[in-house]
């Protein structure tokens, strides 16, 4: 499983890498799903289906999301590990931290 680096910043955005949300995120809408100790990203198809929208970032294609409203109350920024789950159709990513030396 390829794992991914997504930066959660301190105002409640998550950074997505341009490749990363092409691949999975094609129409650059998802929902955050909380689980016990991961947020799950879905994508979605379509406008019809709401969600929220991935906003291009800068001129690399990079994306980012407002999901400051779903996560758990004091949850620190930074980066976490994310990996792709094929059988559930979303990303995984770890609502903790990773060391600073290993981004």
């Amino acid at each position: 499983m390829e794992t991914y680096q997504l930066e959660l910043t301190a105002q409640g955005y998550l950074h997505l890498p341009a490749a990363l949300a092409q691949r999975y995120f094609p129409t650059d809408l998802l929902v955050v799903l909380p689980q016990a100790d991961e947020i799950w990203l879905v994508p979605l198809r379509g406008p019809a289906a709401g969600g929220l929208l991935l906003k291009q970032r800068n001129a690399h294609g990079d994306r980012s999301v407002l999901i400051w409203e779903t996560l758990p109350p004091a949850t620190p920024p930074g980066y976490r590990s994310a990996v792709w789950d094929a059988t559930n159709g979303v990303l995984r990513m770890a609502l903790q931290p990773v060391a600073e030396e290993t981004v």
